[in-house]
């Protein structure tokens, strides 16, 4: 059964779209992975794939409009090599299977490998008859058992006309068991090689299963993410006593997907939220550090939101189901942390572009070092003495055997894996570690703008400060206390005063979700009669107020720089407007048609530690700048306070300029990283090189953003540039060993100095080496 699925969004939210999870079999490494990528994205309708290796599943994303096409899915993926099935997106278990298939292979191999080795190296029976006959028994069942996944692999892939890892482990394998069975059946004489043809297949399943363990614990933050919601919840059912018909509520214990919008969950101490809501009844704090990486609790009260997975503290609540399923903050997250995990940098393309040759180019060179050592021995070990004076002795098998057994350690020892690895690696290790720091970062292409970024923009409100504004002082203009008494209240007329002024302000801001309005809301609970209201994005809030002689007038409440565009003289607050913008104040004007009637200083706290991470950002060589809708003074204020010279200060601009600034900046030649909260910074954080949204949980599924920091902490912000260095940084060294290892050992290989045993130990140690420096990112530390 198709595991697609579709859900309905919360009100603001992009609707999700369908999603198809498969089981794909036969992939044995990260080219494998690209492969059964590459082939689903070529299906029309396909939004993204992500394919998770350590679990063999393939996620398929299905564009909004685009039919759910899972039969061409599943053709691509045969045409390519492998075999896929829809299955039910619960079932998964993020690493365990792989492991165990390995691990058989890896005892099997062991158990076989192990006894010819000792035969052959500490008892010296390696040229007993008896020996060898073992030995081609014993080998002959790894061969069949433990070689098997490779051997499959290869098949599928020369079905299709292609390649991979499996055909030079198979074809390596096979040249030496071949070999050693012409030898013995045929009645050769001299040395057989049935203990490496095992030592083969051991080796790079150990390799194999090491990769498995070491790439599980990789993923532990996605695996620790998918633990997190429970799988039954306490549903409050309402109803009725049979005998005293009065009315009654029953907590039943219903599996989680039997939850809907609307139900209510009754919460207790230290149990886990089922699925996103909000507080109905009571009082408690929340422990919310895995979903949002901060680690003080939460206080929640009636109308708080409350997030699938956080656990539930010291109190009983009662919960409304808002969201549930892939609707959820912790399913966006989830998702975010996958489509990282699986995406792909663009330097990886450099790695591509080898890979689909390489196999190909070295069967060829395995196929001549053969011939060379078969046809012209005296030719090959005389560059082999040669460069032994430079090198090491290392004993070369003598006649045909030569032919096969350098022509099988060259097969062996080549590694595409390493180079497939180089980046997938270093971006599952960097997602996770960023993941525990509550760090969202949506793919591979984020990672490596943000290791590339020179100039770092900063809007104010929400990002530099605690995004909770308050009203410090406000002004009256001289005759306003004439037009008060104009102002009608429900039809009631008020006695003028300056508290009416502050009632039509708050009244107008009421329906607004911008801070600066919510803090204006508090000024007054009264209702003033309104019609025709309407929010201009980025300048304030317009509506018409009926007057006492039943007229209506133009009431406006916001920015100076939007009332001075439409006529509206404000010169008679001019001492109030600079004594409170050099605080950092920003004022907010009243106007009724063209005249000023009022003006508000509402200040927001600065962020702790923000002039620090201005600092540690300029320290690393980058660039700041301050872009705020506030006046000149204002900015400046606040620029001086944190850091940011008065030359990078740009005030009074409007959303919808902000991106037009990080165009000017780019045509600089800068490449542009844009701090902000997502209230009206979309077109900013779109336009940017690298958008940075500091949000809450609730918020992560914001299209614009590269990064979303879910702690809303400003000093994420330098720890997530230094981490996507580091990440940049260990790609490289990867991609360099990758390209390293194999042009050194191929043609060690093919001149006689490295075994076919020594090549598997090589073969494996390379991926390993790989992984490893992968997984220093999730130890990585900011200085």
């Amino acid at each position: 059964m198709s595991a697609e699925r579709t859900t309905h969004p919360k009100a603001g939210e992009v609707t999700p779209a369908a999603v198809t999870e498969l089981l794909v079999s036969g992939m044995n490494c990260n080219n494998c992975a690209r492969q059964v990528t590459e082939a689903i994205q070529t299906v029309p309708g396909v939004r993204s794939a992500s394919v998770m290796l350590n679990v063999s599943r393939a996620s398929v994303r299905w564009a909004a409009d685009a039919p759910t096409d899972v039969a061409a899915v599943l053709t691509a993926v045969k045409n390519a090599g492998y075999k896929a099935k829809p299955i039910e997106a619960a079932a998964q278990d993020y690493g365990e299977a792989r492991q165990t298939g390995w691990h058989l292979n890896l005892w099997l191999g062991v158990l076989v490998t192990v006894p010819l080795m000792a035969g052959e190296w500490i008892f010296g029976g390696g040229m007993e008859r008896w020996f060898q006959w073992l030995s081609f028994a014993l080998a002959g069942v790894v061969q069949i058992f433990a070689g098997a996944p490779f051997y499959r692999g290869a098949w599928r892939q020369l079905k299709v006309g292609s390649s991979n890892m499996d055909t030079l482990v198979a074809l390596g394998s096979t040249t030496a068991f071949g070999y050693s069975a012409w030898a013995l059946l045929g009645d050769l004489g001299g040395h057989v090689y049935f203990m490496e043809a095992a030592a083969i297949i051991t080796l790079i399943s150990a390799g194999h299963w090491l990769e498995a363990r070491v790439s599980e614990r990789a993923s532990g933050a996605l695996r620790s993410l998918l633990h997190l919601a429970p799988q039954t919840a306490r549903r409050i059912d309402s109803g009725r006593d049979a005998f005293h018909h009065v009315p009654t509520t029953n907590e039943t214990e219903v599996p989680v997907s039997e939850l809907k919008p609307g139900d209510f969950v009754a919460l207790r101490p230290g149990d886990r939220v089922p699925t996103d809501g909000a507080v109905m009844d009571g009082d408690s704090a929340m422990d919310e550090a895995m979903l949002t990486g901060e680690s003080a609790p939460a206080d929640k009260t009636t109308g708080s939101e409350v997030y699938a997975g956080t656990v539930n503290l010291n109190g009983r609540l009662v919960m409304r189901v808002t969201a549930t399923g892939a609707a959820t903050a912790l399913a966006h997250i989830i998702a975010a942390v996958q489509r990282a995990q699986t995406s792909r940098a663009g330097i990886q393309r450099i790695a591509d572009r080898v890979s689909n040759v390489f196999v190909p180019v070295v069967v060829l060179v395995a196929l001549a070092a053969g011939l060379w050592w078969g046809l012209v021995p005296e030719s090959a070990n005389a560059v082999h003495a040669w460069l032994t004076q430079w090198l090491w002795h290392a004993p070369v098998p003598t006649g045909v055997a030569a032919a096969f057994i350098i022509a099988a350690a060259v097969l062996i020892i080549a590694c595409p894996c390493a180079m497939g690895l180089a980046t997938p690696a270093a971006i599952m290790a960097s997602t996770n570690a960023a993941a525990r720091r509550g760090i969202l970062i949506r793919d591979g292409v984020a990672l490596e703008k943000a290791g590339h970024v020179t100039a770092v923009i900063f809007d104010k409100t929400g990002t530099l400060t605690l995004g909770k504004p308050e009203v410090a002082k406000s002004w009256l203009a001289p005759s306003s206390s004439r037009r008060e008494e104009t102002l009608n209240s429900k039809g009631k007329s008020k006695p003028p005063g300056p508290g009416r002024c502050e009632s039509l302000a708050a009244a107008l801001a009421r329906n607004s979700t911008h801070p600066i309005s919510r803090a204006l809301t508090k000024l007054s609970s009264e209702a003033i009669s309104l019609s025709d209201w309407t929010e201009v994005r980025g300048a304030g809030v317009v509506a018409k107020t009926q007057m006492e002689d039943g007229g209506w007038r133009m009431a406006r409440l916001g920015s100076l720089i939007w009332l001075r565009e439409l006529g509206t003289a404000v010169s008679a607050g001019d001492s109030f407007i600079t004594e409170w913008s050099t605080q950092g104040a920003t004022i907010v004007g009243l106007a009724l048609d063209q005249s000023l009637v009022g003006l508000f200083a509402v200040r927001d706290t600065l962020k702790p530690g923000v002039a620090k991470v201005v600092e540690q950002l300029q320290q690393r060589g980058l660039k700041t700048f301050l872009v705020t809708g506030d006046n000149a003074l204002s900015a400046a204020s606040i620029a001086k306070k944190i850091g940011i010279t008065g030359e990078n200060v740009f005030a009074e601009v409007r959303p919808g300029q902000k991106a037009e600034f990080v165009k000017q900046l780019q045509a600089r030649g800068e490449r542009v990283a844009f701090v902000g909260d997502g209230i009206n910074d979309a077109p900013a954080l779109e336009q940017a090189d690298l958008g940075i949204a500091v949000g809450r949980a609730s918020d992560i599924a914001r299209e614009a953003a590269d990064i979303i920091l879910l702690k809303s902490e400003i000093e994420a912000v330098p720890e997530a540039l230094g981490l996507a260095r580091a990440t940049l940084r260990t790609i490289k060294q990867n991609l360099f060993w990758a390209f390293f290892y194999n042009a050194i050992g191929v043609p060690l290989a093919a001149l006689g100095f490295m075994s076919p045993v020594l090549c598997a130990v090589a073969m494996g140690c390379s991926d390993l080496i790989v992984i490893g420096n992968a997984l220093r990112l999730r130890r990585w530390r900011r200085f």
